[in-house]
């Protein structure tokens, strides 16, 4: 994997995220190289392929539901860019380590309070995962094997079920946060370092050039 801290992974993730988002639409060429630069990253963090698949087809699938309404051009170009998108971010995220999104979160250019919201929904979304996970492991216990018997078996009692528990282990972590000293307030301010910050002014500066570009052909 490749040896950056995780907030300028994170902002590395984002500017390819922001670049692509901002093509004018039909550049294709423009998003070629955005593409090239979204597997290159995947490769770089050493991504596991099958889980990156997985979720990928997943969001595609609910994507196009969305895309395809608006035309078969203009659909093309929108489910390709997310895919991009789709690739970078999931890249960031599927090698992140366990309970350090408030890491990757400290050299992000956004005021504290935005901060603190995020790191809070990211470890309540780790706490969601990890019931599912175990959830699905159960049932893959009592026989229920495969996607579609484990479809049949999150059945509206067990999603209720995922909510009560994902909750009450909410509950548990906040009241252990408390216990701890958090006071509303939590220290995630941590500057970039000298390098880190030329290395982000430079993946803007490529990626402003790239995305201009396609304005002009």
């Amino acid at each position: 994997m490749l040896k950056l801290s995780l907030p300028l992974r994170l902002q590395l993730s984002l500017v390819i995220v922001v670049g692509a988002a901002l093509l004018n639409h039909h550049a294709w060429y423009c998003l070629g190289v955005y593409g090239a630069i979204a597997l290159l990253w995947a490769w770089l963090l050493r991504v596991p392929i099958r889980r990156l698949g997985g979720l990928l087809g997943t969001e595609l699938i609910f994507l196009s539901l969305l895309a395809l309404p608006l035309g078969w051009e203009r659909a093309s170009f929108l489910l390709v860019r997310s895919l991009v998108c789709l690739v970078t971010m999931n890249s960031f995220l599927l090698t992140l380590p366990p309970h350090s999104f408030g890491i990757a979160l400290k050299g992000l250019p956004v005021p504290a309070p935005l901060k603190e919201n995020l790191l809070l929904a990211g470890q309540y979304m780790e706490i969601l995962l990890s019931e599912v996970t175990r959830m699905q492991r159960s049932a893959q216990l009592r026989g229920l094997n495969g996607t579609a018997a484990w479809l049949r078996y999150a059945s509206a009692a067990m999603i209720g079920a995922l909510y009560l528990r994902s909750l009450d282990r909410a509950e548990r972590v906040y009241a252990a946060m408390v216990t701890r000293g958090y006071n509303g307030q939590l220290p995630i301010d941590s500057p970039l370092r000298p390098k880190e910050r030329f290395a982000i002014l430079v993946a803007w500066a490529i990626a402003a050039c790239v995305t201009l570009t396609s304005y002009r052909i």
